[in-house]
């Protein structure tokens, strides 16, 4: 198992002692209309597959101060009643700043965005909201990996 499922399940715990659930999972249906959606309005990105992976657990996170964008709600076949940082919509307002274009926002929390850098084909944490670099990571499961551990602390 990778070490975010991991740590997911330790959030779980947490959110059900506050007697809070994580989101329900999207369908695969829902993944294509998103994958479709972004070549319209962002461009050629591609998801890696654990980000999809993610997705059939919870359509996105909202934990303590971190955010992982989910499929935006006007994608999804159900109606929810929940506020969700959609990838879509989140991406198109990190990108009224020029500078930013580089970057495929993945999350962000009060101090750092989680991002992959498409210059550099990496996977970086950035400082929010100067944009200066953090760290990189090899992966999407390493980024997200170290997104939970820090939200943890």
């Amino acid at each position: 198992m990778t070490r975010w499922k991991e740590l997911l399940v330790e959030i779980e715990k947490i959110e059900e002692k506050y007697g809070s659930s994580l989101r329900n999972p999207v369908s695969d249906i829902e993944i294509k209309k998103m994958n479709h959606s972004i070549q319209e309005k962002l461009g050629n990105i591609v998801l890696p597959e654990s980000y999809i992976e993610f997705l059939k657990i919870m359509n996105g996170l909202d934990f303590n101060g971190l955010v992982i964008y989910g499929v935006d709600k006007m994608l999804l076949d159900k109606e929810v009643d929940e506020d969700i940082h959609g990838f879509i919509e989140t991406n198109e307002i990190w990108y009224e700043n020029d500078w930013q274009k580089q970057y495929v926002f993945f999350g962000d929390s009060d101090t750092a965005w989680y991002c992959y850098d498409q210059k550099e084909n990496v996977y970086v944490e950035l400082d929010k909201p100067s944009g200066t670099f953090i760290q990189s990571f090899e992966s999407f499961d390493f980024m997200l990996s170290n997104a939970f551990e820090t939200t943890l602390l």
